[in-house]
């Protein structure tokens, strides 16, 4: 089973940082953005992860709540955590639960060895837990970006929604 755009994605619990538990029925009335990378400290990641660094507090001015995934261990995502001052929980999918979930498990390929691997990727759940957008095959240069104005554009788009069912109850 693997998550559909426009559709509710499936309850998980996940454990992140800070001895967190993440469960999605828990964040509903909140928006939810879901980055998955390959790796904690190599470049593209720790890029990637301070773009969503830097703009969090208007990530936070639109109630979206972020969640880096990858593969790796709770130690190293607190270490890659502390080490670059990340203010968002860190998700620790060692059995690829959700990485299987969304499929961003992909053929990969680094100095002509392929591999199995995160095929970085981004995903925002809006406050009833609908899946609203996915990013795949991400490039970072933008893209934080890109699913910050997504964010902010499913509230507005609610609004809109609920203004509109409003005028015809009248």
């Amino acid at each position: 089973m693997s998550v559909t755009l426009g559709q509710p994605v499936p309850d998980f619990t996940a454990q992140a940082t800070s001895d967190t538990t993440v469960k999605l029925s828990e964040l509903k009335g909140r928006k939810v953005v879901l980055f998955f990378y390959p790796k904690d400290n190599t470049p593209g990641c720790t890029s990637e992860g301070q773009a969503f660094r830097d703009l969090y507090t208007q990530f936070q001015d639109s109630d979206t709540l972020v969640f880096g995934v990858s593969k790796d261990g709770i130690k190293a995502h607190e270490n890659f955590r502390a080490k670059h001052d990340f203010p968002f929980e860190l998700i620790s999918d060692k059995d690829e639960t959700l990485c299987k979930l969304f499929d961003v498990i992909k053929l990969k390929q680094m100095y002509g060895k392929e591999y199995m691997g995160i095929e970085r990727s981004t995903f925002l759940i809006d406050s009833n837990g609908v899946l609203q957008h996915e990013w795949r095959k991400v490039r970072i240069k933008g893209h934080v970006e890109d699913v910050l104005q997504a964010a902010q554009m499913v509230d507005t788009q609610a609004q809109t929604d609920n203004s509109e069912e409003s005028d015809e109850e009248e």
